[in-house]
């Protein structure tokens, strides 16, 4: 048998780490290949980790709740089939000059994932006086680990205070005390009764994408109202011999996900991602919809939207929020979304501002419809179904004329879904 690591992979499009949130396996259980042997969970999906090797499981390295980078070893397996000195021969082919030119190469030393941000800012850790052992220098979460561990921890020169009110005759007595640095905990005032609540690994997970999304964006946001008066009279008429002939609900947000995806196609400048130094316009139109659990937020793709009906994206619709609300969703359900669509009106919002879905360019939230009095033609007054559409994008990629351009087409094509115009099959 040879030793054989497994590594943490890759879940998804801009997915760098993955936190184990259960072991299926323990040291000494024999597996096949594509074996589940743990669950993770990242910032966009809930997977199961196959095993790449037929074997005995000999070290399991990651521990349950453990966050670790993508490529990072999670557990070593007697792969049966293979001599022993297998891995011996690799390790010595591996030339050593290439070990001492990696050390040397600093290109990615000061790229710091969520990950190990949070950890310096928890050990107030100065990341410049930090060397780093990924590739081209990079620090990883292990070697901040190292340094905890070890107590010698590279302090920043600011350091962040807790200011305490004190009385003139009890501040000559503290000037001598220790300065007691301040953690995220130790800014929150808890009191008798509160409820702390430990933070999840899909929540943290969550977290970490929304702070990468804000610091790294710079988020503008802009807003139309659009007359839906004729979509939501053709929908009521559908509804219910829809529901009867199809078996699943033909909702409005199939209509606005078809619209959004028809105006995509016209604006492939909206369909872009940031990639440093250069904007990718992506060829496929490729829908991320967010769905919500009693506690975390999964954003699901509906692949090539511009491609398919509005019976179609219904369905598509209706099958993922089944997936994700049963625990289902798999990692291929959650790739490649080039523009996010966020059905904010079903809980009944009429403006939001939405966090964009990192490394996308835009997200457009569709609020509620709500019956509004509006002029009419000739001064008249009448009552109209009217919804917000809110748009935040990303002000590297994006300007404001081309998203209200953007935004113009899809009020358009809302206010002209009619009987006559629209078919949803």
């Amino acid at each position: 048998m040879a030793i054989e690591e497994m590594k943490m992979p890759q879940l998804g499009e801009s997915v760098t780490e993955g936190t184990i949130s259960k072991w299926f396996v323990a040291e000494g259980d024999h597996v096949n290949k594509y074996d589940p042997i743990a669950e993770v969970m990242t910032d966009k999906v809930n997977a199961e980790i196959p095993s790449s090797f037929t074997g005995t499981i000999k070290e399991i390295i990651a521990k349950e709740d453990e966050t670790l980078q993508v490529g990072e070893i999670i557990c070593k397996v007697d792969v049966e089939g293979k001599p022993e000195n297998s891995k011996v021969e690799k390790e010595e082919q591996q030339p050593k000059e290439t070990e001492h030119k990696e050390n040397q190469d600093q290109s990615n030393k000061k790229r710091y994932s969520p990950a190990v941000l949070r950890l310096a800012q928890e050990n107030e850790i100065d990341l410049e006086k930090v060397d780093g052992t990924g590739k081209g220098g990079r620090i990883t979460r292990k070697d901040l680990q190292k340094l905890i561990d070890s107590g010698s921890i590279p302090i920043a020169q600011e350091e962040v205070i807790v200011e305490q009110k004190q009385a003139p005759e009890q501040k000559s007595l503290n000037e001598s005390r220790p300065v007691q640095k301040a953690t995220p905990s130790a800014l929150v005032d808890v009191q008798v009764g509160d409820k702390e609540i430990p933070v999840s690994g899909v929540r943290q997970a969550i977290a970490q994408n929304m702070v990468r999304s804000k610091h790294e964006a710079p988020h503008a946001w802009m807003m139309v109202e659009a007359d839906v008066t004729n979509l939501v009279n053709y929908r009521n008429q559908l509804k219910e011999p829809f529901k009867a002939k199809e078996g699943f609900s033909l909702t409005f947000f199939a209509f606005f996900v078809k619209a959004v995806a028809q105006a995509l196609k016209e604006f492939p400048e909206i369909n872009s991602m940031w990639a440093g130094d250069k904007i990718v316009q992506k060829k496929d139109i490729n829908l991320s919809i967010a769905v919500a659990t009693d506690d975390a937020l999964f954003v699901p793709v509906i692949k090539n939207a511009d491609e398919k009906t509005i019976k179609g994206i219904a369905r598509e619709i209706n099958e993922l929020a089944q997936k994700v609300r049963a625990g289902k969703l798999s990692s291929e359900d959650m790739k490649g979304g080039t523009f996010t669509v966020n059905n904010t009106g079903s809980f009944g919002s009429v403006q939001s501002m939405g966090i964009i879905n990192y490394p996308q360019a835009a997200i457009l939230q569709v609020e509620s419809i709500v019956k509004k009095p509006v002029v009419m033609e000739g001064g008249m007054f009448a009552a109209r179904d009217m919804i917000n559409l809110c748009l935040s994008l990303d002000h590297r990629v994006l300007d404001g004329l081309v998203c209200g351009r953007f935004l113009a087409r899809v009020k358009e094509i809302l206010e002209n879904v009619s009987s006559e115009t629209t078919s949803v099959y």
